[in-house]
């Protein structure tokens, strides 16, 4: 699957956010990139220009290409309720958005690769796609024999995050994803209100 392997400070500077996470390189440089940095001029953005920096943000965010973010605007759009609102949770209900969010993966690029490779089981059945979309109720777990990899244990280990809408069990390794988050509980930076006024242009 084709996804984005480029040098993630220069996006975070882009936006002037940390959206990766942690970042040293970031807070050192946290103005935009560029030969002139700082001192370039930037006029005031045009609204089109603000409304795709903000579904850029969310698609580098969420670790989503065009066409996967485009489906899942269509399908909030034919569901009940606030498009935008709908979208943001349907993206945090995927398989390796809620891996990260439990800490067995310290990034979603990480969580991504852990899902694709096997190691991660729903409700005891091993599931390799990372856009699988959760359900309330869903068991998540680490595979029996990936229990013992180093980066899991590390990244649990770490991970100090807590989520009202995950149950995690640090001793059967098995979280249960409880409920879809409200908006309010999402701690991503993102005006999906944008990204709804530029796709329904």
């Amino acid at each position: 699957m084709a996804r984005y392997t480029g040098p993630k400070t220069k996006i975070a500077r882009k936006f002037g956010e940390a959206i990766f996470g942690d970042d040293k390189s970031f807070e050192k440089r946290n103005y935009p990139p560029g030969q002139h940095g700082n001192n370039r001029r930037r006029g005031k953005k045009s609204e089109y220009a603000v409304q795709l920096m903000e579904k850029q943000k969310a698609k580098y965010t969420y670790g989503i290409l065009e066409r996967q973010f485009r489906n899942l605007f269509e399908k909030a759009s034919r569901s009940r309720g606030i498009t935008g609102e709908i979208l943001i949770q349907l993206c945090e209900s995927r398989l390796d958005n809620v891996v990260f969010r439990m800490g067995i993966s310290p990034s979603r690029s990480g969580a991504r690769q852990l899902v694709s490779h096997r190691h991660i089981t729903v409700n005891g059945e091993l599931v390799n796609i990372p856009s699988y979309s959760l359900k309330a109720g869903d068991v998540i777990g680490v595979r029996e024999k990936s229990k013992s990899l180093v980066a899991i244990e590390n990244s649990l280990a770490n991970n100090s995050a807590v989520f009202e809408w995950l149950n995690w069990n640090s001793d059967t390794m098995q979280g249960t994803f409880v409920t879809v988050p409200e908006r309010i509980q999402i701690p991503e930076n993102i005006n999906e209100q944008f990204i709804v006024e530029l796709y329904s242009k």
